[in-house]
């Protein structure tokens, strides 16, 4: 049996996965992003969540026929070297993150965008498979985007689908990545928690905090935004609803621009609360859309929390062909 390997990165969490041929995963382990050493304790840490995804699908990272590791940033698939990683705690400057995993696991590394490769995921093998050409937009720590064009991906000169990054507000609020009115100064959940953490320190009240420490999180992590909407909190209502307002404006002019058959909406916010948003959202997208009577399917990702180890794993699949 042939197995590959997949290790989605994330602003908060490392998820590894190994995959056999079918797509089916037969091991996983998930642990928390290090929030010190930078790139080579990241890069360490990976390898060390790899190892036990493996052990428990019971081989080891030598047999398999390779791995891909989802990264966010620049990814660069044809050096290996990842940079600009901004969503990454620690994270400057460029790292050889294929050259520094192979040495570790003892087998060919690939990288390739996070959300990318989530979208070929769902093109191959969740909520994508009726269409040939489906725009990916994954809400996490950031909102990052993926396109599947006629069947293939596409990136571009290697930074295609940063839908995050289309502004949405002239002149407006600053973006993690330096620029401003970017989309995910709005709508990326690091962006929103700095917003939060503002408002609070000015006195307004919210127990975002206060229920992050509760369940030991030293951010304000999906769950967290999801817990406090449930019990009202007035701050979380607000930066939600500004969220979907700034989403909806750039996944509009997003389809404006080529038109897909459908959108598919994931990441680490997206599955808790995309179907809570669905309406909200999509009434959003219709004030900005230019044709108004053939609406775009709208689908969740059905992968889950395993969908971007598993699109990292085809990264393995790519090398070989």
């Amino acid at each position: 049996m042939t197995l590959r390997g997949g290790i989605d990165l994330g602003g908060t969490k490392i998820q590894t996965a190994v995959v056999d041929e079918d797509g089916k995963v037969v091991g996983e382990a998930r642990h928390p992003t290090p929030h010190e050493g930078g790139p080579k304790a990241v890069a360490a840490e990976m390898a060390a969540v790899m190892r036990e995804a493996t052990e428990a699908a019971g081989v080891e990272t030598k047999d398999l026929r390779g791995v891909g590791v989802g990264s966010p940033g620049d990814a660069d698939e044809a050096t290996g070297v990842v940079s600009n990683a901004r969503n990454i705690p620690g994270w400057e400057g460029s790292f050889p993150v294929a050259e520094a995993l192979s040495k570790e696991l003892g087998t060919e590394v690939r990288v390739g965008n996070d959300v990318q490769v989530a979208t070929e995921a769902e093109f191959h093998l969740g909520a994508g498979k009726p269409y040939q050409t489906i725009l990916g937009v994954f809400w996490g720590t950031g909102v990052g985007g993926g396109l599947v064009l006629d069947g293939k991906p596409w990136i571009g000169r290697g930074a295609a689908g940063e839908i995050g990054h289309m502004v949405v507000k002239r002149g407006g609020a600053k973006c993690p990545c330096g620029n401003r009115g970017c989309m995910e100064a709005y709508a990326g959940r690091g962006a929103m928690e700095a917003k939060a953490r503002e408002d609070m320190e000015k006195g307004t009240h919210t127990d975002l905090f206060e229920i992050a420490k509760k369940h030991n999180k030293d951010r304000l992590t999906s769950g967290v935004w999801e817990r406090a909407l449930n019990q009202g909190d007035e701050v979380t209502e607000h930066l939600l609803d500004r969220a979907v307002e700034a989403m909806g404006t750039a996944i509009a002019s997003a389809i404006n621009l080529i038109d897909p058959e459908a959108v598919i909406f994931g990441g680490g916010m997206g599955l808790r609360l995309g179907e809570r948003y669905r309406e909200p959202l999509l009434k959003e997208m219709e004030k900005h859309l230019f044709i108004h009577d053939r609406p775009t399917p709208f689908q969740i990702a059905e992968l889950g929390d395993l969908g971007g180890a598993i699109g990292a794993s085809l990264l393995a699949d790519r090398e070989a062909g």
